[in-house]
């Protein structure tokens, strides 16, 4: 069965990334698994010291998953100090869990234009991790607070649409 490993730049228990995150993990199929990046701030004191188990454990979830999805939403321009933190973190650890491993990525935000900026930066932020970005369609979430039902269904058909044509091109690049 297909690993599929889902990132999501929100810690907050009902994160509109999070729900993004479950509605393209349930088209896409596979075994899911939610990584987890409540991780201590990135420093390099505590690395000499060792990488935190739970550093090591993201590392080892990213190295095993088959393909990878992730969410971020957009603060101030950019993707989340979170999302960020895990991703500086993972890159200390050799090898590089993400080289030539598809990945998609979204965003679901607040704003009218869904998060675009923030899914800029994170192919920037994505390149020293050399993974295989899939591209489009694009799938970023505008109005969060009103996109979803209260079961965390997508209510937008076209937002449905562009998660399950992502994920069907995310399948097709394993």
């Amino acid at each position: 069965m297909t690993k599929l490993l889902g990132i999501s730049g929100s810690l907050r228990k009902a994160s509109f990334n999070t729900m993004l995150l479950a509605q393209a993990a349930k088209s896409f199929g596979g075994d899911y698994t939610l990584a987890d990046l409540n991780l201590p701030l990135y420093d390099g004191d505590i690395e000499e010291k060792g990488f935190p188990e739970s550093v090591q454990k993201l590392h080892a979830q990213m190295a095993e998953a088959d393909a990878i999805i992730i969410a971020t939403p957009e603060y101030n321009g950019n993707i989340s100090g979170v999302l960020k933190n895990a991703l500086d973190w993972v890159s200390r650890i050799k090898p590089a869990p993400m080289a030539d491993k598809p990945v998609a990525i979204m965003s679901s935000t607040a704003g009218r234009a869904g998060g675009v900026t923030a899914l800029y930066s994170l192919r920037l932020c994505l390149v020293a991790f050399q993974p295989t970005i899939v591209n489009g369609p694009m799938v970023a979430v505008a109005g969060n607070y009103a996109a979803f039902d209260d079961d965390g269904n997508l209510k937008e058909e076209s937002y449905q649409n562009a998660v399950d044509g992502l994920m069907e091109k995310l399948k097709s690049s394993i």
